[in-house]
């Protein structure tokens, strides 16, 4: 089994557009990342040894997307968080989709708003933009492969 970021396809859909963030959108080498924001599973335990687990039915995720500076997308998605913060009628209707149709790995996530504006850094050499996001719900599934 051999792995390629080349692979990867992630898009963005919501009010604004709808852009291309996978491979050939200049991304930075730490690419994509995504991350449940609660665990599935709180442990409690009594004194005397017993316990109980509770199953939480939170999907949340956090997504970050990390491009070059000079990548285009960074006026795109600059455009689209101009217009969905400027009302809540926008805010939080985004879809973000990666995914990897070789390795078979769908990671769909719903109700997606921006976490924030991307922190910038003008120094010495070119940096990256760091695009954080926040998803409600996110049903992810990992393939085997082909």
């Amino acid at each position: 089994m051999v792995y390629s970021f080349q692979d990867v396809v992630a898009t963005l859909i919501g009010p604004g557009g709808a852009l291309s963030l996978g491979a050939g959108s200049s991304n930075a080498k730490e690419g994509i990342s995504v991350t449940f924001l609660e665990d599935k599973n709180n442990l409690l335990m009594g004194a005397d040894g017993n316990g109980v687990h509770s199953l939480r039915a939170s999907k949340a995720t956090r997504i970050t997307v990390r491009l070059l500076k000079t990548s285009p997308l960074n006026a795109g998605l600059s455009a689209m968080y101009a217009l969905q913060s400027a009302s809540s009628l926008f805010w939080g209707q985004n879809l973000l989709t990666v995914t990897n149709p070789i390795t078979g790995d769908d990671y769909p996530c719903e109700e997606v708003a921006f976490q924030k504006f991307t922190d910038l850094t003008w120094a010495e050499d070119a940096n990256i933009n760091e695009w954080p996001f926040v998803a409600i719900k996110a049903d992810p599934v990992l393939g085997v492969g082909i």
